[in-house]
Formats: C-alpha cells, sequence, structure tokens
C-alpha cells in the first residue's frame, strides 16, 4: 500500500467537497508523532485541527476507552442513560467559568453544539436574530455557515442561508480593525438593520480558529458582555478550537474574567473521540422543552469516558501550565525569524497561550497577504516530515496547535523544519 495508490483510490470514491491537505495517509500515531503507510514519520503540529491537546492515544485516555469497550458502546442516552453521561455534565458544569448554575448537553458534533446553541437561546429570549462575526468559523451546516464569516470555501454553492443571521467586523489590530471600532459597529447594526430586541445571542470566539487566530481582548469581550446584559441578548462563546487548556486556560474567556452565557465545546473535548457539549445557565439551558434537545450518538459512551480522562490528564500533567510554556516557546522563534533580514516574509506573530500564528505577507509596509507562500510551506514542511496548518480569511496565516504533551526535542525539531523550509522557498 502506498500514498499514491491511497491517493487515486480517493479521488475516485469520494466527493471532491472533503478536502485533502496533504496526500499522505496515516498507518500509526503517538503523542506528537504520525507515521504513514509508507513508514515515514511525521511531527504533527495541527493535532487533528485542535483535536488532540493531550496527544495520539495518551495511555489515560486508551485505557479509559478500552475498558468502557468490555461494558457497551451504544445505547443512546435518549432511550436507557449510563454514568458516565451525567459524570461528565457535573464536570464541565464545574469547570467553566461563572458562579451561575450551570447545565450541560452533549452532541457529536462542534457544529452541533453551534446550532443547539442558538436553538437554546431563541427557546430562552423568544427572539430570533444572531449575529456574529467576520472570519469566524461556527460549521458547515446550514446554520453552522450562515454564523461563518468565510465564504471561501465554505459558502460557495451553498446557499440561500438563514434568516435573521448578521455579522461585523472582529476586532484585528494588525489588519487595523480596533476593538472601538468593531464596537462601533455593533452600535451601528442595531441602528440600521436589526433592533437588539430582536437579538437572541452574540457569538464569538475568544480567539477566532479558522479567521487566522485573531485574539479577542478582555477589553472586547468584556464589552461584549456588557452589552448582552443592556439589551438581555445571550453571549454564546464558542470555545470549540480555544479550549481544554490550548490557550494557557482550560478556557480561552477566563482570560477575560467574564461569565458567558453558554459555551460550545468539541475537538479536544474527548481526545479524539468524536464528542462536542454545550454548557451553560441552568436557567437557559433548560429553556427548550423535553426531546428538543439531542441526537443518537450524542453523548456517546466511548466519547463521555474518554472525556473524563482527558480532563484527569489536563490536570495531572498541568497542562494549562505547560501550553504558556510551549506557546511562548513558539512564538519566541517566530518572532525571531521575523527580525532576520533574509525573511521579510514575517509580517505578525500572535498567539494566547499555544495557540500561536505566523501570518506571512508579499511585504511587510503593504502587509500584502502572501498565500501562495502559506500554501508552499505547508507543503514544503510535509516534505521534510512535518505537519502543519494554514488558515485565515487571506489563506495566509501559520497555526501551530501542536499538542500540549509534545517534547521540547520533539518540538524544536518541527520548529527546525518550519525555519528551514521558510528560507528555502523565499531563497527559491
Amino acid at each position: 500500500m502506498s500514498n499514491q495508490s491511497l491517493v487515486k483510490r480517493r479521488d475516485a470514491a469520494v466527493s471532491r467537497g472533503i478536502s485533502a491537505g496533504l496526500p499522505v495517509y496515516i498507518d500509526r500515531a503517538e503523542n506528537s508523532e504520525m507515521w504513514d503507510v509508507e513508514g515515514k514519520r511525521y511531527i504533527d503540529f495541527g493535532a487533528g485541527i485542535a483535536v488532540l491537546n493531550t496527544g495520539h492515544r495518551h495511555p489515560k485516555v486508551m485505557e479509559a476507552v478500552k475498558a468502557q469497550l468490555d461494558r457497551f458502546t451504544h445505547t443512546c442516552m435518549m432511550v436507557t442513560p449510563y454514568d458516565s453521561f451525567v459524570e461528565l455534565a457535573e464536570k464541565l458544569n464545574a469547570l467553566v467559568p461563572g458562579d451561575t448554575p450551570k447545565k450541560t448537553a452533549f452532541f457529536t458534533t462542534g457544529a452541533e453544539a453551534v446550532e443547539n446553541a442558538v436553538k437554546v437561546a431563541r427557546a430562552f429570549t423568544g427572539r430570533p436574530a444572531v449575529i456574529a462575526f467576520s472570519g469566524g468559523f461556527h460549521g458547515r451546516t446550514l446554520l453552522g455557515m450562515a454564523l461563518t464569516g468565510k465564504v471561501v470555501p465554505y459558502k460557495v454553492g451553498f446557499g440561500p442561508f438563514p434568516a435573521d443571521i448578521y455579522h461585523v467586523p472582529f476586532p484585528n489590530a494588525y489588519r487595523d480593525i480596533s476593538v472601538a471600532e468593531s464596537l462601533k459597529a455593533l452600535d451601528t447594526l442595531f441602528k440600521s438593520d436589526v433592533d437588539p430586541a430582536r437579538v437572541a445571542a452574540i457569538i464569538v470566539e475568544p480567539v477566532q480558529g479558522e479567521g487566522g487566530f485573531n485574539i479577542a481582548s478582555p477589553e472586547f469581550l468584556q464589552a461584549i458582555r456588557a452589552l448582552c446584559d443592556k439589551h438581555g441578548i445571550v453571549m454564546i462563546v464558542d470555545e470549540i478550537q480555544t479550549g481544554f487548556a490550548r490557550t494557557g486556560k482550560m478556557f480561552a474567556v477566563e482570560h477575560a474574567g467574564i461569565e458567558p452565557d453558554l459555551i460550545t465545546m468539541a475537538k479536544s473535548l474527548a481526545g479524539g473521540f468524536p464528542l462536542s457539549a454545550l454548557t451553560g445557565k441552568a436557567a437557559m439551558m433548560d429553556a427548550p422543552i423535553p426531546g428538543g434537545l439531542g441526537g443518537t450518538y450524542a453523548g456517546s459512551p466511548m466519547a463521555t469516558t474518554a472525556a473524563l480522562a482527558v480532563i484527569d490528564v489536563i490536570d495531572e500533567e498541568k497542562l494549562c501550565e505547560r501550553a504558556q510554556v510551549i506557546g511562548e516557546r513558539i512564538a519566541d522563534r517566530f518572532r525571531a525569524m521575523g527580525q532576520r533580514n533574509t525573511l521579510p516574509v514575517v509580517g505578525d506573530v500572535r498567539n494566547l497561550g499555544a495557540m500561536v500564528a505566523m501570518e506571512l505577507v508579499t511585504n511587510r509596509e503593504t502587509k500584502e497577504p502572501a498565500a501562495d507562500l502559506t500554501k508552499a510551506l505547508v507543503a514544503k514542511a510535509a516534505e521534510k516530515g512535518l505537519i502543519l496548518l494554514s488558515c485565515g480569511t487571506y489563506g495566509n496565516v501559520i497555526r501551530v496547535l501542536v499538542p500540549l504533551t509534545v517534547s521540547d526535542a520533539v518540538l524544536d525539531e518541527g520548529l527546525d523544519i518550519i525555519e528551514r523550509s521558510l528560507e528555502e522557498l523565499v531563497a527559491a
């Protein structure tokens, strides 16, 4: 079996709508390393798009899932419940920020968590409208696409989208969009497009994932909280990519010191097993009638068991603290690269914990995005044995989501590959 033979089979069998970033087919993985079907080793700086904060096949997670396999694999929580579902809900209710009593519902994907957050907000407020931000990403379902603030490739050919969805600019200091300008856009929206009394929710990522790792300042998130309180709007914080120790806190919104009304979670929640969650203020979470929330596979026993182990690992191995160390190590390296005259393409470096971005430009003065260079860097790094991800509205941001369990030696090896690859591309 070879990568190329699998590429051909995929092209013949799989919808082209499911993208394939690299022609690499994985055979096995361990912690922050993977090996393809041809035996080549790769360092994983993508972690399955932020799914593996605890690394591939963490022993404690694997042990918990294997034990669950010997009990049962599925019953459907809505038919015959099981203890891990309830225990995990209790854990999340205690972990999310704020003193208000909380309740939780489980689903399978991040998009489902987002959709159900909107359902809860509408049921609680009796209002229809939702406000999201440019550059945001909230899923590929119809409502998820409507909330997402990026057209290509997520919205092309899929409209019309649900009504009563509005977008305003997200603060981005590098692209000269200030917090004040973003808040002013919200005020203008209320005056020109939608009465705030009709708005059920505002949904925001503390750090935009797909949008380019743009970081919402504490000031901005606090202002959104105050605005929601003023108008009776539900504040939904999307922690699908930022959650579970990635930013140096269990949840990124903790950096702002506020209590959201609802928090969506997925990705690293269950260490590689499909699971999402919606945790929020109990009075809001109880607004839908019985049967209004759920799903056949929602809160699978395999996944809830894995998630309980993940939470233990984050605590026992102090991964929040580790994220801070890793993040500074990566960001310092990228900033040093940006100070070199031989690498004038490094336009900006930003991070919150171990959620690190390097924005590439063709010209530092004009900040013209270097999308082609970014794509070439991802490919070049893969040739040298590093899995790397890009993102951003302009497709010019390198994002690092390395497992928080990575060793310093493997981390530095991956950073060396990025630097060498970028040097070669710039010199060519």
